[in-house]
């Protein structure tokens, strides 16, 4: 959570707006994660501390009912104008196809889209047609976090070279298990842009085109935001995202630039709210924390969260609030999900109690804002 020094340092710099809006923004929809019960059940038998992560112990691919339960609050809160609260699902658009990566004995990555993904799952057959009416419906708005969630060189790299840890996570179809604690972006390769990687088996220019392309045949529109797994990506990628139709970069303050070398160093660059780079891309900065899975649904989130929010608005900011899909997943864990979203109820309330004039927007709206 934001200390108070560090939230006033975030929101006095960067472009103002006068009026309270409030932006929910949601990571890691249509990635995998923990396929089921059976397969963590499996990996804590081989040793792998699975229950020390919160993303391994509650996240897994989203179901009917996940949809379903998240829309419903959504819908159930208006702002002064009569439009509802908003979610941008931020999509990882693909997944790898472990079935022909094995095939092929690890010597090519393979991937399919998260359409194809839901099919291989139960209870994923309405998935798609609730986020078209969610979307019809003006409850969220899907953007691009990237085609897949790992980092695909340095994966590959690991399996063709018969490292036991990613082989152990493959037979669970799934990326990667934590040696110890909790699952680490850098450490276990999901960040997709990390880079440090031996050999290139696909460019990250390729990953970015193909990913844009693929998430503008599922959903009929280009994104115009992009938030990077892990927040670690390099500037140089970003002239790939602004060809592709990218106008706005999520993420929060701190960008995590990784290093040359195998070593898994970065370095860190600052962001403000509506600051354009050398790209062109402006920065859409998280200023809000709403991550409640990690702090055992403790109901005091949602004080927590309001305070962000508050200190936010003092400075004429936007309140950006990361809230990450993990909340909101209840395949492993029903209970999970369900305290969460009466949280997420919570806090909604709250808002609107406390700000009437309040308006809610996706990502690529408040980009708008700025360049007005």
């Amino acid at each position: 959570m934001l200390g108070v020094f560090k939230r006033n340092i975030i929101n006095c710099y960067g472009t103002s707006i006068m009026n309270p809006v409030v932006v929910f923004e949601s990571d890691d929809w249509g990635m995998i994660r923990s396929r089921s019960k059976d397969s963590l059940s499996h990996l804590s038998e081989k040793g792998y501390p699975v229950e020390y992560c919160t993303y391994n112990r509650f996240d897994s691919i989203e179901r009917n009912q996940d949809i379903i339960g998240l829309l419903e609050i959504l819908d159930k809160h208006k702002s002064f104008d009569g439009s509802p609260a908003k979610f941008t699902i931020n999509n990882i658009v693909a997944n790898p196809d472990f079935d022909k990566i094995h095939e092929n004995g690890y010597q090519k990555y393979y991937y399919q889209s998260f359409t194809e993904t839901l099919k291989e799952y139960p209870e994923t057959d309405l998935v798609m047609d609730l986020y078209r009416q969610g979307l019809k419906d003006g409850l969220i708005q899907s953007q691009f976090h990237g085609r897949e969630h790992v980092n695909v060189n340095r994966w590959l790299d690991a399996l063709k070279t018969g490292d036991k840890r990613f082989h152990d996570a493959f037979e669970e179809r799934q990326f990667t298990v934590a040696e110890q604690g909790r699952t680490s972006g850098r450490r276990d390769y999901l960040d997709a842009f990390g880079r440090a990687y031996n050999i290139e088996f696909e460019s990250e220019e390729s990953i970015i085109r193909s990913g844009l392309d693929l998430f503008e045949e599922i959903w009929g529109f280009k994104s115009k935001s992009f938030i990077a797994p892990c927040y670690t990506w390099s500037p140089e990628i970003e002239r790939h995202l602004f060809r592709g139709g990218v106008k706005y970069i999520q993420g929060t303050h701190i960008q995590r630039i990784p290093r040359e070398g195998l070593d898994l160093k970065i370095k860190k660059k600052y962001h403000w709210q509506g600051r354009k780079n050398k790209s062109g891309l402006k920065s859409i900065v998280r200023n809000v924390m709403f991550e409640p899975s990690e702090h055992n649904s403790d109901p005091s989130m949602v004080d927590h969260a309001m305070a962000q929010i508050k200190n936010a608005f003092f400075w004429n900011k936007p309140a950006v609030i990361s809230t990450h899909r993990v909340n909101y997943i209840g395949r492993l864990n029903p209970d999970n999900r369900d305290k969460n979203l009466r949280l997420l109820d919570k806090l909604l309330t709250q808002i609107l109690k406390n700000y009437p004039d309040v308006r809610f927007m996706s990502s690529d709206e408040l980009g708008k804002l700025y360049n007005k």
